[in-house]
């Protein structure tokens, strides 16, 4: 069984029904779901704030292309318009990581397809909801290993700090 990690997010329209609208498209792949997070836009573009979210998936017949299909499958259904690196979307859902069974991280250096994420240890918004949902969780940085609670605490204050769980919920 392939296992992935994804993170979700979004700052236009109603935010918590597209990041809802996500983990429905998912459906029983779905065995985790962090809480809400609303988090100040990352990239230096200005716009609103993300709702953000991590999902942890499975699901037998899907690999790390299959995830990434799927993620832009969701994000076509929620209307996402390209136009803008790090600019305002309805959703963006990012491969952050994926096992094979036994635990073994799949490695991909394709431009179209990187893995793990590229930038998920540099990203508050990534690393706190997903060790809020599996707080043994790991992330290949370069060629180590780390714990995801260690690459967090070696993130600048102002990045943790602009992470703010919220009361918001999603249904799985």
């Amino acid at each position: 069984m392939t296992t992935a990690v994804l993170s979700i997010g979004s700052n236009l329209g109603d935010r918590l029904a597209l990041l809802q609208s996500a983990v429905d498209g998912l459906g029983a792949a779905v065995t985790a779901v962090s809480g809400v997070y609303e988090t100040e836009a990352w990239g230096g573009v200005e716009q609103g704030p993300f709702l953000n979210a991590v999902l942890i998936v499975e699901d037998p017949g899907t690999d790390g292309r299959g995830w990434l299909r799927r993620a832009h499958e969701l994000e076509q259904a929620a209307e996402r318009v390209r136009a803008q690196r790090w600019g305002p979307r309805t959703l963006d859902v990012d491969v952050i990581s994926c096992h094979h069974p036994g635990g073994r991280e799949v490695r991909s250096g394709d431009p179209e397809l990187t893995l793990p994420h590229p930038r998920a240890h540099l990203r508050g918004f990534v690393l706190t909801p997903w060790l809020a949902v599996d707080p043994q969780a790991r992330l290949t940085v370069g060629e180590r290993s780390c714990a995801v609670a260690d690459l967090l605490d070696e993130l600048a204050p102002q990045e943790r700090a602009g992470v703010a769980l919220t009361d918001l919920v999603l249904q799985f």
